[in-house]
């Protein structure tokens, strides 16, 4: 054969696409649960920042740090008060922010997340809309514990 002539045979190449479809077929799943993992980190981590961020709300308006709105339980009225803050009791203009802004869910792709108040039952999707005590993501998928994301 002269060397102008080398080169790859129609079946050499099918041969190769065939195992390279076969390679690629097994790492989509793992791919596709490596992503969804990452997401349900992120959602975790937001779940627990803005949790957190309730409950410094809740231990700085015990301690009368700024006047909350009566009949609220010490609880913000919303997410919007977290970020935008109360004024410090004695202060002038000084403001207790607790949040930068108000995440997204990672699962549904919205800052729009579900709120419980004080008085609501612990597993209650209603908000009542006087405070919020809780949050919990609107997505209507389940983890891949088998957990609804709802009950996170």
């Amino acid at each position: 054969m002269a060397p102008s002539e080398r080169g790859f045979t129609y079946l050499e190449l099918l041969a190769t696409a065939f195992i390279l479809m076969i390679l690629a077929s097994a790492v989509m799943p793992v791919a596709r649960v490596t992503y969804r993992r990452t997401k349900e980190i992120e959602l975790r981590r937001e779940l627990r920042q803005m949790r957190t961020a309730i409950d410094q709300y809740r231990v700085t308006a015990q301690q009368g740090r700024f006047a909350p709105k009566l009949g609220a339980e010490f609880c913000p009225p919303d997410l919007d008060t977290l970020v935008k803050g109360e004024a410090v009791v004695g202060s002038a203009g000084a403001k207790l922010k607790f949040l930068r802004r108000v995440p997204l869910d990672p699962m549904t792709g919205t800052a729009e997340w579900g709120m419980r108040c004080y008085q609501d039952d612990p597993d209650s999707s209603s908000w009542c809309g006087e405070n919020v005590w809780d949050v919990y993501s609107k997505s209507e998928e389940k983890g891949l514990d088998g957990t609804p994301y709802k009950e996170w």
